[in-house]
Protein backbone atom coordinates (compact mmCIF):
# COMPACT_ATOMS: atom_id res chain seq x y z
CA UNK A 1 0.00 0.00 0.00
CA UNK A 2 2.49 2.30 -0.94
CA UNK A 3 1.27 5.33 -2.64
CA UNK A 4 3.52 6.49 -5.17
CA UNK A 5 4.04 10.11 -4.89
CA UNK A 6 3.85 11.93 -8.02
CA UNK A 7 6.64 14.31 -8.39
CA UNK A 8 5.72 16.96 -10.69
CA UNK A 9 8.57 18.39 -12.53
CA UNK A 10 8.44 22.04 -11.58
CA UNK A 11 10.20 24.63 -13.65
CA UNK A 12 11.99 27.45 -11.97
CA UNK A 13 9.98 30.64 -12.33
CA UNK A 14 11.93 33.45 -13.91
CA UNK A 15 11.74 36.88 -12.41
CA UNK A 16 10.99 39.57 -14.91
CA UNK A 17 13.11 42.49 -13.69
CA UNK A 18 13.08 44.45 -16.93
CA UNK A 19 10.68 47.07 -15.61
CA UNK A 20 12.73 47.41 -12.40
CA UNK A 21 15.93 47.91 -14.41
CA UNK A 22 14.24 50.55 -16.54
CA UNK A 23 13.22 52.37 -13.37
CA UNK A 24 16.80 52.27 -12.06
CA UNK A 25 18.23 53.52 -15.35
CA UNK A 26 16.05 56.61 -15.05
CA UNK A 27 16.13 57.06 -11.28
CA UNK A 28 19.90 56.89 -10.67
CA UNK A 29 20.88 59.78 -13.01
CA UNK A 30 17.99 61.91 -11.71
CA UNK A 31 19.10 61.40 -8.11
CA UNK A 32 22.74 62.09 -8.97
CA UNK A 33 21.84 65.33 -10.74
CA UNK A 34 19.76 66.52 -7.81
CA UNK A 35 22.51 65.82 -5.26
CA UNK A 36 24.12 68.81 -3.66
CA UNK A 37 27.83 68.39 -3.38
CA UNK A 38 29.12 70.13 -0.29
CA UNK A 39 32.23 72.21 -0.67
CA UNK A 40 34.12 72.95 2.49
CA UNK A 41 36.57 75.80 2.56
CA UNK A 42 39.00 76.22 5.41
CA UNK A 43 40.19 79.69 6.31
CA UNK A 44 43.53 79.79 8.12
CA UNK A 45 43.53 82.44 10.82
CA UNK A 46 46.14 83.72 13.21
CA UNK A 47 45.46 85.14 16.65
CA UNK A 48 46.71 88.71 16.91
CA UNK A 49 49.71 89.12 19.16
CA UNK A 50 49.13 91.06 22.30
CA UNK A 51 50.06 94.70 21.73
CA UNK A 52 51.25 95.20 25.31
CA UNK A 53 53.69 92.27 25.28
CA UNK A 54 55.03 93.25 21.87
CA UNK A 55 55.52 96.88 22.90
CA UNK A 56 57.39 95.88 26.03
CA UNK A 57 59.81 93.65 24.07
CA UNK A 58 60.76 96.26 21.48
CA UNK A 59 60.42 100.01 21.27
CA UNK A 60 59.64 100.08 17.54
CA UNK A 61 56.20 101.33 16.52
CA UNK A 62 53.43 98.88 15.67
CA UNK A 63 53.74 98.23 11.90
CA UNK A 64 50.55 96.24 11.43
CA UNK A 65 48.03 96.82 8.68
CA UNK A 66 44.54 97.01 10.14
CA UNK A 67 41.22 96.62 8.37
CA UNK A 68 38.39 97.81 10.61
CA UNK A 69 34.88 96.73 9.62
CA UNK A 70 32.17 99.17 10.73
CA UNK A 71 28.41 99.18 10.03
CA UNK A 72 28.71 101.65 7.16
CA UNK A 73 32.36 101.67 6.09
CA UNK A 74 35.73 99.90 6.03
CA UNK A 75 38.79 101.67 7.37
CA UNK A 76 42.37 100.73 6.57
CA UNK A 77 45.07 101.79 9.04
CA UNK A 78 48.85 101.64 8.63
CA UNK A 79 50.61 101.63 10.98
CA UNK A 80 47.98 100.40 13.41
CA UNK A 81 45.81 103.27 14.58
CA UNK A 82 46.88 105.67 11.80
CA UNK A 83 44.05 105.89 9.21
CA UNK A 84 45.02 105.51 5.56
CA UNK A 85 41.59 105.75 3.98
CA UNK A 86 37.92 104.99 4.59
CA UNK A 87 35.78 103.00 2.12
CA UNK A 88 32.07 103.74 2.63
CA UNK A 89 29.47 101.07 1.89
CA UNK A 90 27.41 101.54 -1.28
CA UNK A 91 23.60 101.26 -0.89
CA UNK A 92 24.03 99.57 2.50
CA UNK A 93 26.29 96.86 1.03
CA UNK A 94 30.07 96.60 1.55
CA UNK A 95 32.02 98.06 -1.39
CA UNK A 96 34.45 95.15 -1.80
CA UNK A 97 35.89 96.23 -5.19
CA UNK A 98 36.88 99.62 -3.75
CA UNK A 99 38.36 97.89 -0.69
CA UNK A 100 40.37 95.60 -2.95
CA UNK A 101 41.69 98.61 -4.90
CA UNK A 102 42.72 100.33 -1.66
CA UNK A 103 44.49 97.23 -0.33
CA UNK A 104 46.31 96.82 -3.67
CA UNK A 105 47.48 100.46 -3.40
CA UNK A 106 48.68 99.89 0.18
CA UNK A 107 50.53 96.73 -0.88
CA UNK A 108 52.19 98.56 -3.81
CA UNK A 109 53.13 101.55 -1.63
CA UNK A 110 54.73 99.24 0.93
CA UNK A 111 56.56 97.34 -1.82
CA UNK A 112 57.90 100.65 -3.21
CA UNK A 113 59.22 101.46 0.29
CA UNK A 114 60.95 98.08 0.45
CA UNK A 115 58.49 96.63 2.99
CA UNK A 116 57.20 93.15 2.16
CA UNK A 117 54.10 92.59 4.29
CA UNK A 118 51.82 89.61 3.92
CA UNK A 119 49.81 89.90 7.14
CA UNK A 120 46.77 91.96 8.06
CA UNK A 121 44.63 92.30 11.18
CA UNK A 122 40.88 92.43 10.56
CA UNK A 123 38.97 94.06 13.39
CA UNK A 124 35.20 93.75 13.40
CA UNK A 125 32.35 94.89 15.59
CA UNK A 126 30.39 92.21 17.48
CA UNK A 127 27.29 92.61 15.27
CA UNK A 128 29.17 92.39 11.94
CA UNK A 129 27.37 89.95 9.60
CA UNK A 130 29.29 86.73 9.05
CA UNK A 131 29.14 87.08 5.25
CA UNK A 132 30.64 90.59 5.45
CA UNK A 133 33.50 89.27 7.58
CA UNK A 134 34.22 86.34 5.24
CA UNK A 135 33.98 88.59 2.15
CA UNK A 136 36.41 91.07 3.73
CA UNK A 137 38.81 88.20 4.51
CA UNK A 138 38.62 86.93 0.92
CA UNK A 139 39.16 90.46 -0.41
CA UNK A 140 42.18 91.01 1.86
CA UNK A 141 43.70 87.63 0.98
CA UNK A 142 43.93 88.04 -2.82
CA UNK A 143 42.66 89.85 -5.88
CA UNK A 144 41.97 88.82 -9.45
CA UNK A 145 44.66 89.93 -11.88
CA UNK A 146 45.34 89.31 -15.56
CA UNK A 147 48.74 87.74 -16.14
CA UNK A 148 49.80 86.58 -19.61
CA UNK A 149 46.21 86.76 -20.93
CA UNK A 150 44.80 84.60 -18.13
CA UNK A 151 43.05 85.56 -14.91
CA UNK A 152 44.82 84.50 -11.71
CA UNK A 153 44.42 85.21 -8.00
CA UNK A 154 47.27 87.50 -6.98
CA UNK A 155 48.31 87.51 -3.33
CA UNK A 156 47.65 90.52 -1.12
CA UNK A 157 47.72 89.70 2.59
CA UNK A 158 47.22 85.94 3.03
CA UNK A 159 48.10 85.84 6.76
CA UNK A 160 44.96 87.09 8.49
CA UNK A 161 44.43 87.77 12.17
CA UNK A 162 41.04 88.58 13.66
CA UNK A 163 40.16 90.81 16.56
CA UNK A 164 37.53 93.14 17.99
CA UNK A 165 37.24 96.63 16.56
CA UNK A 166 38.02 99.48 18.95
CA UNK A 167 35.04 101.49 20.18
CA UNK A 168 34.03 104.33 17.89
CA UNK A 169 34.82 107.80 19.05
CA UNK A 170 31.96 110.30 19.43
CA UNK A 171 33.39 112.52 16.65
CA UNK A 172 33.09 109.73 14.03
Amino acid sequence: MFHRRRHRHREEAELDITSFMNLMIILVPVLLMSMVFARITVLDLQLPKSASSKASETDEPNKQIELIIRDDYFQVNFPAGAPVERVPHQDGEPDLPALSELLQQVKQTLKNQGIDKNDIVILSEPDTPYQTLVSAMDTARSFRAVVAASVVNAELFPVISLGDAPAQEASE
